[in-house]
């Protein structure tokens, strides 16, 4: 059986794994592991209690082929940080072109307008979480409208002032195709979808670990937009998380020149910095240049962004 879901950050080929679960995309692991046990009673054959052979059926799928999955992905700290920090990437590139965006939800359109979008959000979490898998036909849709909401959440979490046009006009919400606004500044020129495309596999790659692919993704970004920062700092990380420290440099001091204010890059750049203090030959023991330097550069590349850089070279 195959589940698809094409609304909220699905709809962008990410898969929402804080929706699956209806959590917060800030949750940590007692939350997750909270919310996980008690839809897998609800699911497992043995006590869903379901009505009948087909129920039972669909109970066992949706626990093997979205719940599993998505408690793997978030119930290690390492796993939810790097998935957190791509949802924070997402949100970021998402918010500078809003007006692509459409919401289908009156949840989702509310919380684009509220001012207090965080009480907002958690509310509306836990309120869709009390019938999200209660009747099991009925659960994708309930995990598309969690994963609209984590995407304004994300949105605006991105320091745009965002507003729901339907909050406004006159025309009722059920008879337009509501976008997202941005009312604070003026409207952005429409990122190119080639250009997005190559960005978003190779933050997905860089999730899974799949550095090589990512690399290429990102090389393809970068004959496009030389210019872009935002590729620039990636490519970093994918060099550093492969140990080619004086590459990832590079590009880390590229994405810097583009944008003084790139966080990926600013925070790479300093821990690149440390390790290469830690690492003189001038800095302390010589010991610490030769047989360590290796163990030390995976070290210290682990943390940075909830470990985005930290992993296995690839």
């Amino acid at each position: 059986m195959s589940f698809q879901i094409e609304r909220g950050l699905f709809k962008y080929d990410f898969i929402d794994y804080h929706a699956v679960l209806c959590v917060r995309v800030d949750a940590d692991a007692s939350e997750i592991r909270k919310r996980y046990l008690k839809i897998a009673r609800r699911l497992h054959p043995d006590s869903c209690g379901a009505a009948n052979d087909d129920e039972k059926r669909l109970a066992s799928q949706l626990l093997s082929k979205l719940v599993n999955p998505a408690y793997e992905n978030l119930y290690q700290d390492r796993n939810r940080a790097e998935h957190t920090a791509v949802l924070a990437q997402v949100g970021k590139r998402l918010a500078q072109d809003p007006s692509s965006v459409e919401l289908t939800t009156d949840n989702a359109r509310q919380l684009a307008a509220t001012p207090n979008y965080d009480s907002a959000y958690k509310n509306a979490i836990s309120q869709v979480s009390k019938i999200q898998y209660k009747t099991l036909k009925q659960s994708l849709e309930a995990i598309a409208q969690i994963s609209e909401l984590n995407l304004v959440y994300l949105m605006r979490s991105a320091g745009k002032s965002l507003k729901s046009p339907s909050a406004t006009n006159a025309t009722p919400a059920s008879h337009t195709n509501t976008a997202v606004e941005n009312h604070a500044a003026p409207a952005k020129p429409k990122e190119d979808p080639v250009f997005a495309g190559y960005l978003r596999r190779a933050q997905e790659l860089i999730v899974k670990n799949q550095l090589s692919q990512a690399r290429v993704e990102l090389q393809d970004a970068l004959k496009m937009k030389p210019n872009s920062s935002e590729s620039h700092s990636l490519i970093g990380v994918v060099y550093m998380k492969q140990n080619q420290i004086k590459m990832a440099k590079i590009h880390f001091d590229r994405a810097l020149q583009l944008n003084p204010k790139d966080e990926t890059a600013l925070e790479g750049k300093t821990k690149i910095d440390k390790f290469l203090k830690k690492t003189s030959p001038g800095a302390g023991k010589k010991s610490t240049v030769s047989a360590g330097a290796s163990k030390s550069a995976k070290s210290e590349s682990g943390g940075l962004f909830g470990g985005l850089f930290g992993g296995k070279k690839k």
